[in-house]
């Protein structure tokens, strides 16, 4: 089946150019950026480049496979340097600090590195931008209108449940649900199956913000002011922390990983919890490693429907050894053809406005994929401003800090939540918004 993303729905079409005779050489004025320099490949041949990466699993691959035809193409070589996750933001601060800058990184924040980035119209013009959907072209831009990132892929996040363990129990898979009615199955299907817990979601601020939305409430506005609902905020962190204290959720594993991102994927994938939030990028892995069914199915509704939308960034540092180079690295690895070939196989949904009308073809899973699309038009607008907000990343580490406090009997709900919009007031004057 051919699936055609419903990201063109979120965002508004804008101009379509074609990258084929752009290519990097000198950052042109800002005055000249409406006629993009045009280099040759070969001029990079005996080059090298390195691309601080990281991954959630089957992107590994297609990554070194693209890689490896970028090699082919143009004589440069690509050392990439695959690093957690968790340590990706201390390992480039720290490289950056030293003077020692990559020529490329994967993240999923480019604005602690800003004043640090290529502006990537001015080695292609004015335009690109245009090459890719407006909102995602949008999340890439500074309020002075420099391109400062390209955007890799999109997320949004979403449940996946154990197909298997509902049959077993009985409970029919769910084509919309409450929250209400998402713990009641998950209840009777982990009762039915011995399962230790019901539900489960990744230690993640950007994961936590799913409910927030869903009961009615972002952190930061489309105005880059505070757009915390306290009342809402409270609501949704009492039902969230009742699940964790209550072991309806794994309390050890939320407890026990700090405040650094951790996935809970291991608890589904064993065979713990029969129903998982988490999002689209877990399919590739999930297809290679589950050992049961597994399908999956929409958010729960609570005031909103709709998950809580992420993305992957490729930036370019203009103080490495090569900008040149590494401009033209990102820029070839989001060319249509390239991009579509890595979606293809890491699962991931394509950000680029001609693969977002045109559709991309998975290797299989399909139905999973169209799932999580199928969430993209039922998520609130505010909530991709409030996840591409520069204070997003301060306000969500806050969240989950906070969340912990009440998770570990330290404080209440409401404390809580004061102390979360205080740091979000502080994590917006920090960004200059």
């Amino acid at each position: 089946m051919r699936l055609r993303t419903k990201i063109a729905a979120l965002c508004a079409v804008v101009l379509a150019t074609s990258l084929s005779a752009c290519a990097p050489g000198s950052p042109q004025s800002e005055a000249a950026q409406s006629a993009p320099a045009s280099v040759d490949f070969n001029s990079f041949k005996g080059q090298t480049l390195t691309y601080v990466y990281f991954t959630d699993g089957p992107d590994e691959q297609a990554t070194k496979d693209m890689i490896a035809k970028f090699e082919a193409a143009t004589g440069a070589k690509v050392n990439l340097q695959i690093v957690p996750f968790a340590n990706l933001a201390t390992s480039l601060q720290a490289r950056l600090s030293a003077g020692n800058a990559p020529e490329v990184a994967r993240v999923t924040d480019w604005h602690p590195y800003a004043d640090k980035e290529v502006d990537f119209k001015q080695y292609f013009g004015s335009s690109y931008p245009s090459e890719f959907a407006s909102g995602a072209a949008a999340t890439a831009m500074d309020s002075a209108g420099h391109m400062l990132a390209v955007p890799s892929d999109v997320t949004i996040n979403g449940p996946m449940i154990n197909v298997d363990a509902f049959k077993k129990a009985g409970v029919p898979v769910p084509a919309k649900w409450t929250w209400d009615e998402l713990v009641a199955d998950a209840k009777k299907v982990a009762a039915a199956n011995n399962m230790p817990y019901a539900f489960a979601i990744d230690k993640s601020g950007n994961r936590l913000s799913t409910v927030l939305s869903q009961f009615g409430t972002v952190m930061i506005g489309p105005d880059g002011k505070n757009a915390l609902d306290k009342d809402k905020a409270a609501k949704a962190l009492t039902f969230f922390t009742d699940l964790v204290k209550s072991n309806v959720s794994p309390k050890d594993f939320w407890l026990g990983s700090g405040s650094k991102y951790t996935g809970a994927n291991e608890i589904f994938l064993a065979g713990q919890v029969p129903v998982y939030l988490s999002g689209p990028w877990q399919v590739g892995a999930f297809a290679k490693s589950a050992t049961f069914n597994w399908a999956a199915v929409p958010n729960p509704c609570q005031e909103r429907c709709g998950g809580f939308p992420g993305g992957k960034f490729m930036i370019a540092f203009k103080d490495s050894k090569n900008p040149a180079l590494a401009a033209a690295f990102v820029q070839w690895m989001n060319r249509s053809e390239n991009q579509r070939e890595v979606d293809k196989t890491a699962y991931w949904l394509p950000t680029r406005k001609d693969l977002t009308d045109s559709g991309v073809e998975y290797a299989n899973r399909q139905s999973d994929m169209s799932s999580f699309l199928s969430q993209i038009n039922a998520t609130p607008s505010d909530t991709w401003t409030d996840a591409n907000s520069p204070a997003f990343t301060a306000s969500a580490t806050a969240l989950i800090n906070e969340t912990d406090k009440v998770v570990a009997g330290q404080q209440d709900v409401r404390t809580a939540v004061e102390n979360i919009s205080t740091a979000i007031d502080k994590a917006i004057k920090a960004a200059g918004s």
